[in-house]
């Protein structure tokens, strides 16, 4: 939860009954510093998949 807060993505679904959570993303970091964000917008699940990480990490 302080990860979420700190990065920004916090999604609140207090309306929705299920109160902050984290968004949908995934990410790479090298050396401490996020070299790739893949945030998923709109609850779909296209970008933070393994197939995108995988890509993203080859030369």
């Amino acid at each position: 939860a302080t990860f979420t807060k700190a990065t920004g993505l916090e999604l609140d679904l207090h309306g929705r009954g299920m109160g902050l959570r984290s968004a949908r993303y995934s990410m790479l970091v090298k050396d401490g510093v996020v070299t790739q964000l893949n945030l998923e917008v709109g609850g779909g699940f296209k970008v933070s998949d393994a197939a995108t990480v995988l890509a993203q990490i080859q030369p």
